[in-house]
């Protein structure tokens, strides 16, 4: 777990969606001869009940509309945004969930990399653009 980028996405959760189950460092892919592990900054299961899921529970998404966060403190960049596109795409691929949306969330916008993001369906989520996420 983070101690700069989880304070962040649990801050996305209570102030900007408001709502649903939260999935901190949740694992998409364990690992296993020809794949490293996966996690995910965050999952928000948007029809859950409104905690933070531990570690220890089995939580499903398949058939589930949930968000997909993807958290990094400094500018948006290629790094977070390829987090954040395959992120989705394992989500939809290993988990079935009704839908799945993903969030670039980050300390900093960026104008030329943002409207790439938005061309392939991800929200970019920024600090210094959104006034909800200031004060995290």
């Amino acid at each position: 777990m983070s101690t700069n980028e989880t304070p962040l996405t649990r801050h996305y959760w209570e102030q900007v969606v408001g709502r649903g189950t939260l999935l901190l460092e949740y694992c998409v892919v364990k690992p296993r001869p020809g794949a490293s592990p996966r996690y995910l900054d965050g999952v928000i299961i948007l029809d859950g009940e409104h905690k933070i899921a531990s570690k220890a529970e089995h939580v499903s998404l398949s058939r589930h509309d949930v968000i997909v966060v993807q958290t990094k403190t400094g500018r948006a960049g290629m790094y977070l945004l390829g987090q954040a596109l395959f992120s989705r795409e394992l989500v939809r691929e290993y988990f079935s969930p009704r839908s799945v949306s993903t969030v670039a969330l980050c300390g900093r916008d960026d104008d030329v990399l943002r409207p790439i993001a938005e061309y392939f369906g991800i929200k970019v989520a920024a600090v210094d653009k959104d006034p909800r996420l200031q004060g995290w």
